[in-house]
Parts: C-alpha cells; structure tokens; sequence
C-alpha cells in the first residue's frame, strides 16, 4: 500500500463538491460582469490560513528590503503581526487538524513561529551578527521543516515537495546577494498563496 494517495495528483483545480466538514467559515469568491463569469473559487478556513500568513509576509520582507525603518521597530512591529497570524492560524486550523488526528502539526507550527520571533528579536537586541546575517535562512529552514512535518503526517507530496524548495533557496541565497529578503519572502508568500489557490493531496 502506498504512502501516498496516487489516485489524486499532487495539485489541481478545486473542485465543485466541498467536503461537508470544511464548510464551516468558507469563503465563497465569485467575481463576474453581467452574465459572465471571470472568476470563481472557495477558500476553506486553512486556505485562509494561508491567505492570511502570505499578506503578513508582504510587508515584513518589503521593509526589511526596501525601507531604512530601526531593526528594533521593526522586531516590534513583525512580531505584533506574528502573533496575530500565529493566533488566528491555530483558530482557523484547528479542526482541519483535529479532524485528521495530526493536531502536534499545528503546535509544531506555533512552536516553530515563536522560536522564529524569538531567535530574531534576541539577534536584534543583543547584535548577535550570526543572527542578523541570516534571518532569510533562518526563516527558510524554519518553514521547511514545518512543511515537511505537515506532508508527512497528512501524506501530502505537495507539501513535502515546497519544504524541500525551502531547503533548496536556503543553499540559493547566496546568489540573491543584497537581494536576499525580497528572494526569500516572494518564495514563501508565492508558496501560501498558490496553497491557498489550488487543492492538494492530504488525507
């Protein structure tokens, strides 16, 4: 018996039947100008999940890049919105978690995240240079292992696959440069949003 469930592919359009159990908070998007229809689609409660964290990321690596904003402001500030996110992520997935038995994905998630905000606002502080020189690697190699953990344990080769392209652009970084922050947010927030927009395999 296979790991995985080959009968599906690993992402596709969503389809029109919803599963009963994920109806709960969907967003229901139908965009269209008189009769005809641009575009329409749902978005479930971990779909939105994903929503929400890739909108969070925008502005934390566009002002890391871009604006010449106090690291201190800025630990503040990015930590405020990762709480937030962290908090309304745990609201949002918790019985998507509960309903597949794999509620230790959603508090590996939170710990990861706090660890995240912890280790970055220690590295601001006290100038710890081994911190502050790689906060793209850090956040990279954070978010790759909580993928791999959630493929696994839903089984899903789509999630595996975008923690493996998070380790990969760790070892890609060096390449971006100056660039680093834009590179590392436009491939996190790009991965959220595509999760968000497409169904995957899962169990």
């Amino acid at each position: 018996m296979s790991f995985f469930n080959n009968s599906v592919p690993p992402l596709r359009r969503k389809r029109e039947i919803l599963d009963i159990h994920d109806s709960e908070g969907l967003w229901q998007v139908n965009w269209h100008i008189g009769h005809i229809k641009l575009y329409s689609t749902f978005y479930t409660r971990i779909d939105q999940a994903f929503i929400l964290w890739g909108l969070l990321l925008i502005p934390m690596f566009m002002t890391a890049q871009f604006l010449p904003i106090n690291w201190s402001l800025q630990a503040v500030l990015w930590s405020i919105l990762s709480c937030i996110g962290t908090t309304v992520m745990m609201n949002w997935s918790s019985y998507w978690v509960k309903r597949r038995q794999v509620e230790w994905v959603l508090y590996c998630w939170v710990f990861l995240m706090l660890a995240g905000v912890v280790l970055t606002n220690l590295g601001i502080i006290f100038s710890w240079g081994i911190i502050l020189m790689n906060l793209c690697p850090l956040w990279l190699g954070l978010s790759a292992l909580g993928y791999l953990c959630t493929g696994f344990a839903v089984r899903s080769r789509t999630i595996i696959f975008t923690g493996i392209l998070h380790a990969i652009a760790i070892l890609l970084l060096p390449y971006f440069s100056e660039w680093q922050f834009i590179a590392t947010g436009t491939l996190m927030v790009s991965c959220l949003l595509l999760l968000a927009e497409f169904e995957w395999d899962h169990l």
